[in-house]
């Protein structure tokens, strides 16, 4: 993550359900797509989750938040739901008799169940006092669902390439993947880990803000988000710890 993040409006993100496997087959096929847009508060915490999906069965978009949640909590489902760009989204859409894939602004329009997210006051984990030469102090932490295997931890250390140092590192996350990046005035690092069998893993970003001006945390988490989607999890929630 080399690059500035774009400050452009994020894409929605897709995913395909796949087909459960049985018999001999090794490969499950893809037989819908779930389309979904995170909604978040100011200071980019979770408060919310839309959600949209279409089955040629169904032969309609559908829209319910019970089924993202599962997506999230169901083991089964879970391993049937693989985050995907939104090409291979358009691909999939094509080859089950969908047609052409409707533009964000038309899929926006199927969001019909929001999920609303419990929202509390930023927790207090330690000291939130930012270092000299910044504004302000952030802590986050983005939640994630399914696996990851040792290949693409290993690809997460090297996309990344640099490790956390001073006080932005996290000691309980070392030897995992990990990075910084500066943009502008402002520092970002995060620590990946594995927190559990529910929620399989967490990102923690410690963000310093030069000045009040907030328009480089959104588009980094988008980005931190996006790769770690690109490598399989399923994005949860995002928390603001300080």
């Amino acid at each position: 993550m080399a690059a500035v993040p774009d400050t452009a409006e994020p894409q929605l993100d897709y995913y395909l359900i796949l087909a459960r496997i049985s018999g001999r087959r090794s490969n499950a096929e893809a037989e819908g797509i779930v389309v979904e847009e995170f909604v978040r508060d100011h200071d980019c915490a979770t408060v919310g989750l839309n959600s949209a999906g279409w089955t040629p069965v169904d032969g309609r978009w559908w829209s319910s938040a019970s089924f993202s949640r599962s997506m999230r909590a169901d083991p089964e489902l879970s391993g049937r739901v693989a985050p995907t760009c939104r090409g291979v989204a358009e691909a999939v859409y094509r080859q089950l008799g969908g047609g052409q894939l409707p533009a964000e602004a038309v899929l926006r329009t199927y969001f019909r169940d929001y999920g609303p997210f419990a929202t509390a006051p930023p927790l207090r984990l330690g000291p939130t006092d930012a270092p000299d030469g910044f504004h302000e102090k952030r802590v986050y932490r983005v939640l994630f669902a399914k696996d990851l295997r040792a290949d693409q931890l290993a690809n997460l250390s090297a996309v990344w390439r640099t490790s956390v140092e001073g006080d932005l590192a996290d000691r309980g996350a070392r030897g995992m993947p990990a990075g910084q990046l500066r943009v502008g005035g402002d520092r970002f690092a995060w620590n990946l880990r594995r927190i559990g069998r529910e929620l399989a893993w967490c990102l923690d970003l410690t963000a310093l803000l030069a000045n009040d001006a907030d328009d480089t945390t959104r588009p980094v988490l988008h980005e931190l988000i996006s790769v770690m989607r690109q490598h399989g999890l399923i994005p949860v929630t995002t928390e603001r710890f300080a």
